[in-house]
């Protein structure tokens, strides 16, 4: 709600350009153990000291708590946030690893628990334990005098971490395992608090390697241009035109450099500033054109294909899933234990995930796996895309499906049933032809052949590549080269 009340000065004129909370120094001090730096480590915070706090005003905040975390938070596991009475701190804080033993009372209870028994009994534990399931020691937030704050990201204590009505005094901390991440989300929290009517108090936050006080206000330039401007949205404004406008958008403009307020990080292109000045503008002062001509549309032959392979799947019990198109070289050869087949990289890779484009989708649809042990088996997912792989000086890209199961009892015969289905209902003529893969067990894969050509390969996945994904259960998969059958079909 306060971001929209934000919007809405602006756009009301009630409150122009970027503009920061003032922030109160103060000498509260969160001490960052090296214990935890293996485990989740990095923490910002800050006090916030105004209204009290009725129940309506209580529920807004923790509204905005859920919904930060499980959405841009990837359900607590990015960042997570905690909020607790200020009176009841003893400072200063201190953030460590603590042994699966400890115990202290969790929000929603009224009897101790340890750290492993909150895991397994807590609701919260249920559903955020699989964050840690790796781990051999925790996270905990305690006070200089013993007392608990919370078990980041589970569970707030009883005693401290449970805000009431009546409070004028909170106190903000948010965990993560990336610095920028943790730092948005305090900006987004104070702004909101701000805006509130709250005074801002900082925190300094001491690791074992430096010192910083949090809210920190970093903000981006952004350059846009007349030119650009025209082109994309089809109209003429002057620079004090695109300045108002811009400034009713919450950011600060000066010769077309554009500063991007510190609570958002959706703003990454000029491109995301020239949409929000056509908002400001607003798209139905936009005139529109007449169309010159008509046309009735249709749908292409391969996508009418292409469908067609993608229902057949999820009819099997599949479910679909849509990856990154770009992949790294660990992910696509390494831990598949396969020869690299023509990767293409990028030249300047901004992160070491994403340095190539997929040569094929199965290494993807392991990685999703992976990541989605806590939920229930069998898992059974696809995915149909593009691929791109070169040979020699030739590019070439290449529709593909692939499926995968994972469970207790999954073997080579599910993947070949799958296939074989696929195929049949695709009206094609087959032959399964035994063929050892690098990522599938010896003597347990093959290849599929149409019209004498090899179009995909299915088998069970190896001991030693399941391992390197960190994936416990027997699993299978399947990929079909779609464009091979689309230009016999």
């Amino acid at each position: 709600m306060e971001g929209v009340a934000r919007l809405l000065k602006g756009v009301l004129g009630t409150r122009k350009g970027l503009y920061e909370p003032k922030v109160n120094r103060s000498t509260r001090q969160v001490n960052v153990d090296s214990s935890i730096l293996a485990v989740r480590p990095h923490i910002a915070a800050f006090a916030a000291k105004g209204p009290r706090l009725d129940d309506y005003l209580l529920r807004q905040l923790v509204q905005l708590q859920e919904k930060l975390c499980d959405s841009y938070g990837r359900k607590r596991q990015k960042i997570s946030v905690g909020l607790y009475s200020l009176k009841k701190i003893k400072f200063p804080v201190n953030y460590k690893a603590a042994p699966p033993s400890t115990k202290f009372v969790p929000l929603g209870m009224e009897k101790e628990l340890s750290l492993k028994e909150i895991l397994e009994q807590h609701p919260k534990g249920k559903d955020y334990g699989w964050i840690l399931e790796d781990q051999a020691r925790y996270p905990l937030l305690a006070d200089s005098a013993g007392s608990v704050l919370s078990f980041p990201p589970i569970i707030n204590s009883a005693h401290i971490g449970k805000l009431q009505p009546g409070e004028t005094e909170i106190f903000f901390e948010v965990t993560g395992m990336e610095e920028e991440p943790v730092t948005l989300a305090t900006n987004i929290f104070s702004y909101a608090l701000s805006d509130r009517g709250y005074r801002i108090e900082s925190a300094t936050i001491s690791n074992p390697d430096r010192k910083h006080t949090t809210p920190e206000y970093r903000t981006r330039k952004i350059r846009v241009s007349a030119q650009s401007i025209k082109a994309m949205l089809g109209i003429e404004l002057t620079e004090p035109q695109t300045k108002d406008l811009l400034e009713r958008a919450g950011y600060a403009f000066k010769n077309y450099t554009v500063t991007v307020p510190p609570y958002r990080a959706d703003t990454m292109h000029p491109v995301d500033i020239i949409e929000d000045i056509a908002i400001m503008y607003g798209f139905h002062n936009i005139t529109g054109q007449d169309l010159q001509s008509y046309t009735v549309g249709k749908p292409d032959a391969t996508t009418i294909f292409i469908d067609k392979a993608r229902e057949l799947a999820t009819g099997l019990g599949y479910h679909e899933a849509m990856s990154q198109i770009l992949s790294n070289k660990t992910t696509m050869n390494t831990k598949m234990k396969t020869e690299d087949t023509g990767t293409i990289e990028i030249e300047n890779p901004m992160s070491e995930l994403f340095t190539c484009v997929r040569t094929w989708i199965i290494p993807l649809l392991l990685e999703m796996l992976s990541k989605n042990k806590h939920a229930d088996f069998p898992q059974r997912v696809f995915e149909q895309g593009l691929t791109t792989s070169r040979k020699g000086s030739s590019i070439t890209d290449t529709e593909k499906l692939a499926l995968v199961s994972t469970h207790s009892t999954a073997d080579l015969t599910e993947a070949r049933q799958a296939a074989e289905y696929l195929l049949t209902q695709l009206g094609f003529k087959h032959q399964i032809k035994e063929k050892d893969f690098g990522c599938f067990i010896p003597g347990r894969s093959a290849s599929i052949h149409i019209q004498g050509r090899e179009i995909g390969m299915l088998g069970e996945i190896s001991p030693e590549v399941l391992s390197a994904f960190g994936i416990e259960m027997p699993t299978v998969a399947a990929e079909i080269d779609l464009t091979a059958l689309i230009d016999r079909n």
